[in-house]
């Protein structure tokens, strides 16, 4: 008796399990696929940072300018997993580096790993500056 009890008591908790579905909130003013990615973009950006310092370091203009970039401008060329799933990856990014009302100055590969570290950078190409666009 106690084993057919064990058993009904068993089915019972089975077919009565209630399946908990939870739903991600998106509070941005974009689809939540691209949020995830501006907000992953955006967690990069020490390294980012660090590399268009370095590329345009000798550039006078992109100094006096203090050359800006937007996480919504960027694209992610490659994710290129190291460690297995959930491990450490590099991420290849083109960054289009921006001064004053987002006149795009340059054109940047930047790699950098999801441990926040600039691993390399190219700068691909400098844009003409716009007229008026320096003092």
């Amino acid at each position: 008796m106690k084993k057919y009890f064990l058993v009904v008591l068993i089915v019972m908790f089975i077919s009565f399990q209630t399946t908990v579905y939870s739903q991600t909130i998106n509070n941005a003013d974009t689809e939540l696929c691209d949020t995830l990615k501006y907000a992953f973009i955006n967690s990069l950006k020490e390294p980012i940072d660090e590399a268009i310092k370095e590329i345009y370091k000798d550039d006078a203009f992109a100094i006096n300018e203090r050359l800006s970039w937007a996480p919504f401008q960027t694209d992610i060329l490659e994710i290129k997993q190291l460690n297995g799933v959930g491990g450490e990856y590099e991420v290849t990014l083109k960054i289009y580096p921006y001064y004053r009302a987002h006149n795009t100055y340059g054109e940047d590969i930047v790699v950098v790993n999801t441990d926040g570290e600039l691993i390399s950078y190219e700068h691909v190409k400098t844009y003409p500056k716009k007229k008026g666009g320096h003092k």
